[in-house]
Formats: structure tokens, sequence, C-alpha cells
């Protein structure tokens, strides 16, 4: 399983995952700020230009934000690779009121 596999699983109140509310931590729960950022650099950007409920895979994630927006390319590989990041499971903290994506090693 991915990180856009879970973006695609994951609603809170039947509404996609915001940016705010989740961040990648690794298995030990401790996050991780640059995945963190990243991810949610990405899901800032597929709010504006991509519907993540017609979206397949990640890269057509990628393809759309190619298509509608000056994103450079090495921009879109970064996306690309947290997307496809594996990750082995998911902790709702609601005492934080964050969702926490557990990645596997670094792609």
């Amino acid at each position: 399983m991915t990180v856009f596999d879970m973006l695609k699983m994951i609603q809170i109140d039947h509404q996609p995952l915001t940016s705010p509310v989740v961040v990648m931590t690794d298995p030990t729960g401790k996050p991780n700020a640059v995945l963190t950022d990243l991810l949610h650099d990405v899901l800032n950007k597929m709010e504006l230009f991509v519907d993540l409920g017609d979206a397949p895979d990640a890269d057509a994630v990628i393809e759309d934000l190619h298509n509608f927006t000056p994103l450079r390319e090495d921009v879109l590989d970064e996306y690309r690779k947290i997307l496809t990041q594996p990750v082995s499971g998911l902790n709702i903290a609601r005492r934080k009121q964050l969702v926490e994506i557990i990645y596997d090693e670094f792609v």
C-alpha cells in the first residue's frame, strides 16, 4: 500500500483528507517533517487541480498536475515519490486531531 492508496481510502466527514490533518510518521510514531511538508504541498495542489476520486493512480495525479500547473519536473518527481511511498499503517490521533500515515523505509 502507498500514500496514494491511503489518500484514496481515507475520508473525514465524507471529504478527502486535507493537509492540516495529516502527518507522516515512522513506525515508532515520530513525525517526519520533510515528508509531511511534501505531502502537505502535494495535497494543497491536488485540492486545486486534481479530482482524487477520478485519479486511478499516482501517475494520473502527476499527469494532471503536469497538464494544469507550471510545476517543474523535479517538483513533480518529488510529488511522485511521496505519493508512491510505501506505508505500513495508519494511526488516528484523536487528541491531536491528526491522521498519521505510517511510512515504511524510504523509496
